[in-house]
């Protein structure tokens, strides 16, 4: 998943280098097309010139030569081949001195300036680098590095994969009995996760025995295999069974698309989902993933980079940056929240406060903010630009009508009743507030 990620990104950047390539590559065959007309256009000239030269009979005086000359200079001036190359070079010039600023953004030769001192956990990333072996089915490559690099032995990791992979090696060659073991086995864990990994596997054998045509054997199947999951799949389970009718010309069957080659590419993927989901582990891949949010974050922290050069304060030492590098929806996995007033990261003793007009600002932001400003100020200040027009905020008065709430997770929001503090009073602590959740 991030690999396509970072495939993707990485594709978006070429194409632009591509798109101004090709422009400066159309420029310069029309300046190179023109300038080889004009190229004819002279030489025929000249050439006139020489045949008139040539025909005459006898010795030519130089009154006739000059004459022809004259002629020939006329008929070039005429021409004018230099303002007809000036026109066409001067438009592939200037799409050619674009094109290295292109490949310079795209392709940054130091990338290293973005880079700041930090102490790393050679443990961690070399257990990431290993997970990622192991995940790939590189199991030798794995076992390699943890020998060079001394790290301690991750056998239960290892047969962990080592299970999955012969299970997708199976699938591969459309032998579902090690999966349908392994989802048998983990049977109540799977329901309790909502998976129906195991009807879906049996689907695709009961799918298996229709293409080999054996109508007896497919209703025994049915019986034995699909009418457990009769009571919560009983649509699917009749599209299935329906299927049987149509033996033979199972390309007819208006439930056809159940039949199709992409569920083993679905079931591969969705059991390794699921494994990684009972066994602890991700799906994604970390060292992806890590990839792939560093080169969407690359751009901007190399141009913060050079406008820290630019202005002579030191890159390495600042504690944190002053802006913050935005990320997809892909790369954010745990609800944490920046205050907009102070850009501060939201704590427990500093937990994030939903207002009525649904800004959303840390504590003690609100805190300081009720207390020190009056309502003009503090309704431009938590908007960051002043855009919050509404005037339910508050109520006339610098502490305002400030309902809370704390978000305690990103899928769990609890709303607390209105807080109307009086003049110059704080807000409510966590113990009082705990009274509205």
């Amino acid at each position: 998943m991030e690999l396509s990620t970072v495939k993707d990104a990485f594709e978006q950047q070429l194409s632009t280098v591509k798109d101004t390539f090709e422009r400066v590559a159309k420029k310069q065959k029309l300046s190179s097309s023109k300038s080889q007309e004009v190229i004819d256009q002279v030489s025929h000239e000249i050439e006139q010139a020489l045949a008139n030269i040539k025909s005459v009979q006898g010795p030519m005086s130089p009154v006739d030569q000059k004459s022809i000359l004259t002629e020939l200079k006329d008929r070039l001036n005429a021409i004018s081949p230099l303002s007809q190359l000036e026109g066409s070079l001067k438009e592939l010039n200037i799409d050619l001195s674009k094109y290295p600023k292109v490949l310079e953004k795209t392709f940054n030769p130091d990338i290293s300036k973005s880079y700041r001192n930090f102490d790393f956990d050679f443990h961690i990333v070399n257990q990431i680098i290993r997970s990622h072996f192991y995940r790939q089915g590189l199991f030798d490559l794995g076992d390699c590095l943890i020998h060079e690099a001394g790290e301690p032995e991750a056998t239960a990791l290892r047969s962990q994969f080592l299970e999955l992979h012969k299970i997708l090696d199976a699938i591969k060659v459309k032998n579902l009995e090690p999966a349908l073991k392994w989802a048998s086995t983990n049977r109540e864990k799977l329901q309790l996760n909502g998976s129906n990994l195991e009807l879906k596997i049996h689907h695709l054998q009961f799918a298996e025995i229709l293409k080999g045509g054996n109508r007896a054997a497919a209703l025994n199947y049915a019986r034995k295999f699909l009418s457990p999951f009769a009571s919560l799949h009983m649509k699917e389970i009749q599209k299935l069974i329906v299927c049987i009718c149509w033996m033979g010309k199972l390309e007819s069957n208006p439930h056809s698309m159940l039949l199709a080659p992409t569920h083993w590419v679905k079931l591969s993927e969705e059991l390794t989902w699921d494994f990684c989901n009972l066994v602890g582990q991700s799906y994604g891949n970390p060292l992806s993933l890590t990839i792939a949010a560093g080169i969407e974050g690359l751009p901007t922290l190399l141009k913060l980079a050079n406008v820290m050069a630019a202005k002579r304060q030191e890159w390495q030492a600042m504690k944190q940056l002053p802006v913050p590098v935005e990320l997809g929806k892909e790369y954010q996995f745990h609800s944490i929240f920046v205050c907009p007033v102070s850009r501060e990261q939201g704590s427990e003793d500093n937990p994030p406060m939903l207002m009525p007009c649904l800004h959303v600002l840390c504590k003690q932001s609100i805190t300081k903010m009720s207390k020190d400003e009056d309502e003009e100020d503090l309704r431009k200040k938590h908007s960051n630009d002043g855009s919050c027009g509404r005037t339910h905020c508050f109520d006339g008065t610098a502490g305002g009508a400030l309902a809370a709430v704390v978000v305690r997770e990103a899928t769990e929001v609890i709303i607390t009743q209105p807080l109307r503090p009086s003049h110059g009073e704080r807000l409510p602590t966590m113990g009082s507030l705990n009274g509205y959740l």
